[in-house]
C-alpha cells in the first residue's frame, strides 16, 4: 500500500528522532517551520505529528509545542496500540500482509449476538473466520460478526485485502468508538491449526464491540495470538 504524505513526513520525523537529529526532552521545530521544510500543508505536518504522538515518541502540549520523548524503553516491534480504529493493514504499512479465509457465512443472529450487535433476530449477519499473516509469519486468528445490512457487497475480495479500508473508503463510514476487553486464555483448535501454538503457549484474546458515530454497531469480533508475536498497549497522555 502506498504511503500518504503525512506518513512520509512522520516516517522522517521518526528516523531524525531515532538517530538523536531531535534530541530527547527538547522541542521540535514549530509546524508552520515542518510545513515549509517538507512543502506541505499545517494539517499533514498535524496528521503526522498526532501519529508520532501516539507512538510515544513525541509529546503535544497546547501552547507549548511538542517535546521529543525519545524510544521507549519498554516499547517492541510486536506491539499494537489497544486504542487504534485502522485496522492492520495501516498499522503495518509497507510489510507484507496476507488474509487466509477459513471461513465466510451469512446467518440470522442467535439471542447473544442481537445482544451485542443490537440488532433483530431476523436481520442477517456476516460471521468472517480470517487468518492474518505477517511478512509470511501467521499473526492473528480473526472471528468477526458484522450485521449486512451496514456492509453491503461485503466479499471474499474484499476480505482478502482490508475490511476496514473497504467500510472507510468506499462506504464512507466513520466509527464512533468501541468497547475493548484484552484477557489470556489456552488455546483452542484453531490456534493449534493455524497459529503453531503448543498446548501450553498463552494465547491473548482481544474481544471488542465496534460503533458507529450515529450510535450503530456495526462488529463483534475476537482476534486471537500467540504470547510471543504481538502484544497490546495504551498510551495514556494528559493532553493530547
Amino acid at each position: 500500500m502506498k504511503k500518504t504524505k503525512y506518513q512520509l513526513v512522520a516516517e522522517e520525523i521518526r528516523q531524525r528522532i531515532i538517530k538523536g537529529t531531535y534530541q530527547a526532552k527538547q522541542f521540535m521545530p514549530d509546524q508552520n517551520a515542518l510545513a515549509k521544510e517538507f512543502d506541505v500543508s499545517r494539517l499533514t505536518i498535524k496528521k503526522a505529528l498526532d501519529t508520532l504522538a501516539r507512538e510515544g515518541l513525541i509529546y503535544k502540549q497546547s501552547g507549548l509545542g511538542t517535546i521529543v520523548l525519545g524510544m521507549i524503553p519498554i516499547k517492541a516491534a510486536n506491539d499494537s496500540p489497544a486504542n487504534a480504529f485502522d485496522g492492520m493493514s495501516k498499522q503495518h504499512v509497507g510489510e507484507k500482509i496476507e488474509s487466509k479465509i477459513i471461513s465466510f457465512e451469512v446467518h440470522f443472529p442467535d439471542k447473544d449476538l442481537q445482544a451485542k450487535l443490537d440488532i433483530a433476530k431476523d436481520e442477517p449477519v456476516y460471521e468472517i473466520e480470517r487468518l492474518r499473516i505477517l511478512n509470511g509469519d501467521p499473526l492473528i486468528l480473526e472471528h468477526t460478526f458484522m450485521p449486512v445490512k451496514l456492509v453491503p457487497g461485503l466479499n471474499e475480495d474484499i476480505m482478502h485485502q482490508s475490511i476496514y479500508d473497504y467500510l472507510h473508503h468506499k462506504l464512507h463510514l466513520k466509527f464512533g468508538g468501541a468497547y475493548r476487553k484484552i484477557r489470556a486464555s489456552l488455546p483452542d483448535e484453531l490456534d493449534i491449526k493455524y497459529l503453531n501454538a503448543q498446548k501450553t503457549d498463552p494465547i491473548l484474546e482481544f474481544e471488542e464491540i465496534v460503533w458507529l458515530n450515529n450510535g450503530e454497531n456495526i462488529e463483534y469480533s475476537t482476534s486471537r495470538n500467540r504470547y510471543d508475536k504481538r502484544s497490546y498497549t495504551v498510551l495514556d497522555v494528559n493532553n493530547f
